[in-house]
């Protein structure tokens, strides 16, 4: 079978391959002046003041909350309550699950597969202490409104924003409008580095925790004075010196390397996304059988979204399994209803009233890939084959 419509593809040319040469000839193969210097450039690029980088989103995920507990004022604390969106990935809530927290799930918005807001607003209380925002596939959040929600209840926000990078929201970028954001550069997103992700924030405290909690928990890596610790005069006292209950989540210098040029090239890669984005909707708006992902603010269009309505009569199984004999790609969208998978069984959770919504995207949904190139003629491909299952299936 020739895959005529695949769900990703390789962003990459031969400034990476030199890229990573270069890292090979200087035989330095952990993070060093590559990494720092992708670290800098992607902070100037999302508007923010710090950026940290990690081997994976999941891991930047992790960083996260992680961070949280050991800062001065205000630190989560095991048994908080955490509000979630029933939909998103899996590393959105096992870092949740390992720093003891309680989640509360609630649904999400059919159109934008963001939080239902009115479901949100009704399921925060006064025992809420973390809020996680997920842009999905691309969609970032109604921050304005989620500033109303918010507002004077003291609930630390983090974005998780892996789906995401380059979204905007009212000309600021999403992953910058919490305390934390996070972001992924795996094969399949915006840009790759291999496996990566980042952390962002315009805290310093928090940027000092997770310089020593990704790699160990030591001091190596934290200026002479920070926030957290203040170095011996000895050097040789500093090398193994351990003050959090870290991890080893560097990153590859290769990793960092390559971030360098993916990142000169992604404003002309969110372009492409956007541009195929406004030819899909256009073939599919006005569609009877499905709803598709209504853009909030400017999404960067990470894949396209299907979920068949109610009042259709299209069975996803023969959809998926027609489309994959056309040579087309699917997936699920992320995990579906994240409450529906097995491992909710090791979680200590609630839900908010009813997950309608979720459990609709998680029985009659998918999605299809966007690319960083142009792709209007594949689009066409999909509209003339759904077109086709629809008219065998009358």
């Amino acid at each position: 079978m020739i895959n005529k419509y695949p769900l990703s593809s390789s962003t990459w040319d031969d400034k990476e391959t030199e890229a990573i040469k270069k890292v090979i000839d200087s035989d330095r193969f952990t993070m060093g002046k590559h990494v720092d210097e992708f670290e800098n450039a992607f902070s100037k690029f999302i508007g923010s003041k710090f950026s940290i980088m990690v081997n994976s989103g999941s891991s930047a995920n992790l960083l996260a909350v992680a961070s949280l507990f050991y800062r001065q004022d205000n630190p989560l604390k095991r048994g908080d309550e955490v509000i979630v969106p029933a939909v998103s990935w899996s590393t959105t809530y096992n870092p949740l699950l390992q720093y003891g927290l309680k989640l509360k799930f609630v649904d999400i918005d059919l159109n934008t597969l963001n939080y239902d807001l009115e479901q949100l607003n009704n399921a925060i209380t006064e025992k809420t202490k973390l809020l996680v925002l997920v842009n999905l596939l691309g969609n970032p959040n109604n921050f304005n409104e989620i500033k109303k929600i918010t507002k004077s209840k003291n609930i630390i926000i983090v974005e998780d924003n892996c789906e995401s990078m380059g979204a905007e929201f009212e000309n600021k970028k999403a992953g910058t409008f919490g305390e934390i954001g996070t972001f992924s550069s795996f094969y399949s997103h915006h840009i790759s580095t291999m496996e990566g992700g980042l952390i962002v924030t315009d805290d310093e405290e928090l940027y000092h925790i997770i310089l020593s909690l990704r790699a160990h928990g030591w001091t190596r890596n934290l200026p002479n004075k920070s926030m957290i610790h203040t170095k011996s005069k000895d050097p040789f006292e500093e090398q193994f010196k351990f003050i959090l209950p870290g991890y080893n989540l560097r990153p590859l210098e290769m990793s960092g390397a390559i971030g360098i040029e993916q990142l000169k090239k992604l404003p002309i890669f969110i372009n492409n996304r956007i541009n195929n984005a406004n030819y899909f909707q256009e073939i599919f708006s006005k569609n009877q059988d499905f709803i598709i992902q209504n853009e909030i603010g400017k999404s960067s269009w990470f894949g396209f979204s299907f979920i068949i309505k109610e009042s259709s009569k299209l069975n996803r199984e023969e959809l998926i399994k027609f489309l994959l004999k056309s040579g087309i790609e699917t997936r699920p969208i992320v995990t579906g209803n994240f409450v529906n998978n097995p491992v909710i069984k090791y979680f200590d959770f609630q839900i908010y009233n009813e997950l309608i919504n979720a459990d609709r995207v998680h029985n009659y949904g998918f999605f299809i890939g966007n690319h960083h190139y142009d792709i209007r003629e594949k689009i066409d491909y999909l509209k003339l084959t759904i077109d086709k299952f629809i008219n065998e299936h009358k």
